[in-house]
């Protein structure tokens, strides 16, 4: 298992208060009673949660050239047919997954492809499993078209805690299925909008991996 690159900055940083608390307490402290050690290890267990936010675990990814690959760790919370206006523009299937805390938060590219749209929208922080908050909360938006000339959309969207949503992704660029698109810091959501005729292999609270579980197939 590695650390993102996002995450080390803020993990050193927990790290740091945390031992200067620790040292402040060795020479404040002349009798160290049950709640001053409870304090210490509530830190130390803060510290693992903020580590393991930041988590990349080893995996085998799924490489398919027919299906489209989840983006996301999480749980499926929406499929619906809407409509796409800013770069599908015409009715689509959104799929959303929703990533807890606990939640790998790396987000990957589903397939291969041409990256054609990418638009950062600033907005609330509502609670990412709300329905409205793909579109009232802030996101960034990357449009695809895939190697068969289908369009696809992927939205990362921020949630209560996930205050930063970081993306590599860049206009007119060819990216491969699994490749690293991006991170949310703290979890939040991540929503695909596919085309009506592709098959959708996941039903609602199905829990999916990034890089690994099948969400559609192409067609």
């Amino acid at each position: 298992m590695k650390i993102h690159r996002e995450g080390k900055k803020i993990i050193f940083l927990t790290l740091g208060v945390t031992a200067a608390i620790w040292i402040a307490m060795i020479f404040m402290v002349n009798h160290w009673t049950f709640f001053h050690y409870l304090f210490m290890c509530l830190l130390l267990l803060f510290d693992l949660a903020v580590t393991s936010f930041f988590r990349i675990p080893r995996r085998i990814f799924t490489d398919s050239g027919g299906e489209l690959i989840s983006p996301a760790d999480g749980t499926i919370v929406a499929i619906e047919q809407v409509y796409e206006k800013n770069y599908m523009g015409c009715d689509c299937i959104q799929v959303s997954i929703f990533m807890s805390a606990t939640d790998v938060h790396v987000n990957r590219y589903p397939c291969d492809g041409t990256v054609e749209y990418v638009k950062y929208r600033r907005g609330n922080y509502f609670v990412a499993s709300y329905p409205k908050s793909s579109d009232l909360n802030e996101r960034t938006e990357i449009g695809m078209r895939l190697p068969g000339g289908q369009k696809i959309l992927m939205r990362q969207v921020a949630g209560v805690m996930a205050r930063r949503i970081v993306c590599y992704a860049k206009e007119n660029t060819t990216v491969k299925q699994n490749q690293e698109l991006g991170f949310i810091k703290f979890g939040s959501r991540v929503d695909i909008f596919l085309p009506l005729d592709f098959p959708i292999n996941v039903g609602l609270q199905d829990k999916v991996k990034n890089g690994i579980s099948p969400i559609a197939e192409i067609v």
